[in-house]
């Protein structure tokens, strides 16, 4: 269990340094864990409101990360873009696009076949459409979930993928512990926050004993 819940904090730890600096990025994602959280309350009383309520969230995280995040080289971590997003455990921004791809086209989709060959009644109004939107998104979500975990069954282990997903479905609660002080750094003008770079350093000299740790059991 150690070794598991070390894996689940460097997966977190990776998270908040690699791709959190921004407070506005911070704010985003406090508002968005508040609204995961109505998701989550709505998941088994009504399946189609959890989904729209939960993209709603999911655009509110995006935005942060697309607009308001550093993107070039990232001098706190002294990598580059390019390293960060080949070693993202989770969604890189690739993997996003795509995400967000299929996401704008269900509506698009349902439009043209309003059944979904056969998966609904047809809609008897724009509030019946809206809500087998927001049940498809729902499955979206959930699907892209599972592709994910699967995909790194397949390729770092069984492990990683089942603690990067119960560090998904957590996030909501991590999120508000970690960023409800944001708004008022955002208040006084901290538009970086100046605690990531002594967060880096943290976490390069702990890489630094691991590495002496394993050479050592070598």
């Amino acid at each position: 269990m150690p070794r598991y819940y070390k894996t689940l904090q460097t997966q977190r730890f990776d998270d908040y340094r690699y791709y959190h600096q921004s407070r506005i990025n911070q704010v985003l994602h406090l508002i968005s864990a508040v609204i995961f959280l109505a998701c989550y309350a709505l998941l088994f009383k009504d399946p189609a409101m959890a989904g729209l309520v939960g993209w709603l969230a999911m655009l509110t995280r995006q935005t942060g990360h697309f607009f308001f995040e550093p993107n070039g080289y990232d001098h706190v971590n002294d990598v580059t873009n390019d390293y960060k997003e080949a070693v993202k455990v989770g969604y890189n921004q690739t993997r996003k696009i795509v995400l967000l791809t299929v996401w704008g086209l269900v509506p698009v989709a349902l439009f043209a076949f309003p059944t979904m060959f056969g998966l609904f009644d047809a809609p008897a109004s724009r509030m019946e459409f809206v809500r087998h939107v927001g049940v498809l998104w729902l499955a979206v979500g959930i699907g892209g979930g599972l592709v994910r975990v699967a995909q790194l069954f397949a390729t770092q282990g069984v492990a990683t993928g089942l603690i990067w997903a119960f560090k998904v479905l957590t996030d909501p609660f991590h999120n508000i512990a970690l960023y409800w002080t944001s708004p008022l750094a955002l208040l006084r003008g901290e538009l970086i926050d100046p605690t990531i770079k002594d967060a880096a350093h943290w976490g390069a000299a702990a890489e630094d004993d691991d590495a002496e740790e394993a050479a050592h059991l070598t």
